[in-house]
């Protein structure tokens, strides 16, 4: 097992003179929460293969030749201001802009779709049955929303505006999940949802002509690709033995050391691109040209002003990579006892342990707590090949907790782990995997978070959970294994701290609630916050509240024995 994780990177420690330490601060709680020391990145959108628009810190909207590398305003921030705009859409002709202002969630009207020709046309109804929470037209429902599109638009223009694509979603024979909003009235309302779970409705694998369907497989090397598969049933059949071209890396040689996890942006022919460095050094943003071997043509963002900030005057954390990820407080000492805290999220395909730069709580905590995090990707995380990836399928809460677990004993074989002061934190999967652990009984762990978690797989909904778990029916085991409520009485030997949200729409408060019932019912202690009228993230003020409960209870936790 621990073979087919382990990857290797030599890692320097920065080590500060006592004179050169006192000059500096830790990254603070404020500096996480108002989000006031941050990285910069650089926003564009390609409208042909060689120009881009991009929209300036004032407002501006320039027009740039990644080729002949002019520039010229294209729309002024005044135009913006005179219709109180907030973002823009350029039409596919190029011809018209579309001004945002006055935003709302409603995309379409009444869930039904309507059509204007141009600017000044009278729009066109498209259809006309469109109706609350029965039938969607151009937007998704909840589950596709979250669980297939990842979006909240389901209209399609064709390249050059000719043709218009629509979703129609009809759920009509779905059962709602109902909450309440408690809000200032006198008396609460009642949010209803169409919430499909499992083993209710089952879906077809083919188009309707079963002729044909789209399937995501695995190559030679175990990794996936979308496929679109369509029956031959008359003709002849060529085959030929000429394999696909091989494929290069644009972003391999390029700022190795800084750059090690990259994305990017091409233009509509690809012959320029921008390259997204996002770590694990700072973020760099670069122009490319890839007209041949790709070429560097300008820099975007390097973000000196943060570079400056974070070596002159914070005393950060730094960072390890093996077949885990480290995080070691300012000034790190390996004969002393530090607090560990695992960061986990654990789902299928997922991916904790990357080179991505992040200043986040957990820095705070590592920089001025002086608390060791550490994550790791166990069986089922992504981006390591289908045999680790496909370990949990159809066994949720098995696996990718178990080697959490491993991942532990092994951290305190290490030798400057204090083995009485382990806790582990996660959020929604991450919160289930956390609730998991803690009530494997292992006996490793001091405490641990659960924010947003999942109780039982009955409970969620049916694209996610038969996905990776078929029905009830077909897997009655691996459906009764998987729950955190059956694990209650194991609870008793850590401090345990269960936060949700009220109007959570993803992972409904009925998971908490259940929770919290078992351990009740099993006379378990433990520690619980909800947050009335908040969704799945907490936003808003409590989410200042959130982290600041969180800080306490982590300095209980983690408090030495006098």
């Amino acid at each position: 097992f621990w073979p087919h994780l382990l990857k290797l990177e030599l890692v320097s420690f920065t080590v500060f003179s006592g004179d050169e330490s006192a000059l500096k601060r830790t990254y603070s709680f404020n500096d996480f929460y108002n989000d006031t020391i941050r990285y910069k990145t650089y926003s564009l959108h390609w409208i042909s293969d060689n120009e881009y628009l991009h929209k300036t810190s004032e407002g501006h909207i320039y027009l740039h030749n990644a080729e002949t590398k002019e520039s010229s305003v294209y729309l002024s921030n005044s135009t913006f201001a005179q219709v109180d705009a907030t973002d823009y859409i350029l039409s596919a002709d190029k011809r018209f802009v579309v001004f945002e202002s006055n935003y709302s969630k409603a995309y379409v009207w009444d869930y039904n779709i309507y059509l204007k020709k141009n600017a000044t046309a009278e729009a066109i109804q498209v259809t006309h049955n469109g109706k609350v929470n029965k039938i969607h037209n151009g937007v998704p429902d909840w589950v596709y929303e979250e669980e297939v599109f990842a979006s909240n638009e389901a209209i399609w223009w064709s390249p050059q505006g000719k043709y218009l694509a629509y979703l129609q979603i009809n759920d009509t024979g779905v059962h709602n999940i109902e909450y309440s909003l408690y809000g200032n009235d006198q008396y609460p309302t009642t949010v209803f949802i169409p919430y499909p779970k499992v083993s209710k409705y089952p879906t077809p694998y083919f188009a309707a002509n079963n002729m044909s369907f789209y399937k995501v497989m695995s190559n030679d090397n175990g990794y996936k690709h979308l496929h679109y598969v369509e029956a031959v049933s008359n003709g002849v059949i060529s085959i030929s033995k000429s394999g696909h071209s091989a494929a290069e890396c644009l972003t391999c040689s390029l700022y190795q050391d800084r750059c090690q996890y990259n994305s990017a942006y091409f233009s509509l022919n690809a012959s320029f691109f921008r390259m997204d460095c996002y770590g694990p050094g700072l973020p760099l943003f670069t122009l490319m040209d890839n007209r041949g071997p790709a070429k560097e043509i300008q820099v975007l963002e390097d973000n000196k002003k943060l570079e400056k900030i974070l070596t002159t005057e914070l005393l950060m954390p730094t960072i390890k990579h093996l077949w885990y990820q480290m995080m070691f407080p300012p000034n790190f000492d390996s004969s002393k006892k530090y607090p560990l805290l695992i960061q986990v999220y654990g789902g299928p395909a997922s991916q904790n342990t990357d080179y991505v730069f992040r200043l986040e709580w957990a820095t705070y905590l590592c920089s001025t707590e002086k608390v060791i995090i550490a994550s790791f990707d166990g069986r089922g995380s992504g981006y390591q090949g289908d045999e680790i990836m496909h370990a949990i399928y159809g066994r949720l809460g098995t696996y990718e907790v178990e080697d959490q677990i491993s991942a532990v004993r092994k951290f305190i074989e290490m030798g400057f782990i204090d083995k009485d002061r382990i806790g582990m934190w996660g959020w929604s999967y991450g919160g289930y995997v956390t609730s998991m652990v803690l009530g494997s009984g292992s006996g490793l762990f001091k405490c641990g978070i659960a924010v947003a978690p999942v109780a039982k797989w009955d409970y969620y909904d049916a694209v996610y959970t038969e996905r990776y778990m078929h029905r009830p029916e077909e897997n009655t085991e691996s459906y009764k294994n998987s729950t955190v409520t059956d694990r209650a009485k194991n609870f008793e030997s850590v401090q345990y701290m269960l936060v949700h949200g009220t109007a959570d729409d993803n992972v409904h408060f009925q998971q908490a609630a259940q929770i919290s019932k078992a351990l009740v019912e099993n006379q378990v202690d433990f520690e619980a916050m909800w947050y009335t009228d908040k969704d799945h993230g907490l936003s808003g003020k409590a989410r200042y509240h959130l982290y600041a409960h969180l800080n306490h209870f982590l300095q209980n936790c983690f408090a030495e024995k006098k």
